[in-house]
């Protein structure tokens, strides 16, 4: 949820409850619900928020979204909440999987990115091919360094344990690992991260890089070229245990 202390907006809703209670204690009245995908564990309370407090929905153009709701495509932009923002297409996760940018929410660029980026992870791909999710990370590796990180799952430990094996002597990375698991150690969230910091934790901002393509061709000889680099490595990822 973000908010300015009157109207409220809100991002992948899977649930209502806990946001009508958010809404109910904080005293804000939801304006905009944006969608970045299809899968129920994001759009499960879309409905029952919009027939509550009369938001407008925005989501993608090329998904099955509960209507009514305005649809987006790379290249749009809507402003909600007085934020202006800009529509990223980010296949991958799913096939019309968007994202939403906004250059300057309180000094600073914010992404909500849905489940195509986490911190040091990346969505599983059930429905795009390994080189959209190259693309679509690269493209969300290009905003500025600054940007929030705003993803949608508190996967960070787990994407971590990963990070490690694929990256053992990276020392941002076991610097993060320390912070991440004390954080988790209070009860207190991990994100948001920022886009400098994953380009130098998270492999799937890094398949490129030696170290990363080398234990990924120690998981997979076959992966030469980038793109079955990268998908090798998503593939690692799904058995790592």
């Amino acid at each position: 949820m973000l908010h300015d202390g009157h109207q409220a907006l809100v991002v992948d809703p899977g649930d209502a409850q806990p946001v009508m209670q958010a809404l109910q204690d904080q005293n804000l009245q939801l304006q905009a619900i944006l969608v970045t995908h299809h899968h129920a564990d994001h759009v499960g309370g879309v409905t029952a928020l919009r027939e509550a407090t009369g938001a407008t929905v925005y989501g993608p153009a090329a998904e099955d979204i509960p209507e009514p709701l305005v649809r987006l495509s790379g290249g749009d932009q809507l402003q909600a909440i007085g934020v202006d923002f800009q529509v990223l297409d980010v296949p991958g996760h799913t096939a019309g999987h968007i994202a939403f940018y906004a250059a300057d929410v309180d000094g600073s660029p914010l992404l909500f990115c849905g489940d195509t980026l986490f911190s040091g992870g990346c969505g599983r791909l059930f429905e795009g091919t390994p080189a959209q999710m190259l693309a679509s990370l690269d493209q969300l590796a290009a905003l500025p360094g600054t940007t929030r990180v705003c993803c949608t799952h508190e996967y960070t430990l787990s994407n971590l344990r990963f990070a490690r094996a694929v990256e053992p002597d990276n020392a941002a990375l076991a610097r993060y690992t320390a912070e991440c698991e004390a954080r988790r150690a209070r009860q207190l969230p991990t994100l948001p991260s920022s886009i400098a910091l994953e380009r130098e934790i998270n492999p799937f901002l890094r398949s490129r890089q030696p170290t990363v393509t080398a234990a990924v061709q120690s998981f997979d000889a076959a992966a030469r070229h980038e793109t079955a680099v990268f998908g090798a490595l998503r593939e690692w990822k799904n058995q790592f245990k």
